[in-house]
């Protein structure tokens, strides 16, 4: 039995490193998105919104990840449903992301 507390252990551990390297390359990601949106915006590239709409896309897909992950180390309803909560907008976001770039490339 005591070895099963320390898989746990090791578990949530590594659970917690990955959840926060994913959220970290989610903002690194946004972070360069923006400025490449930013440049894109000043020189007036018709390649604005769909760089920035793409971007937004993957980034939100490594959070996403990241939120999934965090299901394996909640332990209560009230951590659950707010986790659930969380991917269901960022669902909702990514798929409305999606959908404004398809109307861009038509």
């Amino acid at each position: 039995m005591e070895i099963l507390v320390h898989l746990e252990t090791i578990l949530h551990t590594v659970a917690e490193f990955v959840i926060i390297i994913l959220e970290f390359m989610g903002v690194a990601i946004i972070a360069a998105v923006g400025a490449r949106g930013f440049y894109n915006y000043v020189n007036h590239s018709p390649e604005t919104k769909r760089t920035l709409a793409k971007g937004l896309a993957v980034a939100l897909e490594f959070k996403m990840g990241s939120e999934i992950l965090r299901t394996v180390v909640v332990r209560q309803w009230e951590e659950i449903a707010t986790v659930a909560g969380i991917i269901l907008l960022r669902a909702a976001l990514a798929f409305l992301i999606h959908w404004e770039i398809k109307e861009e490339d038509i």
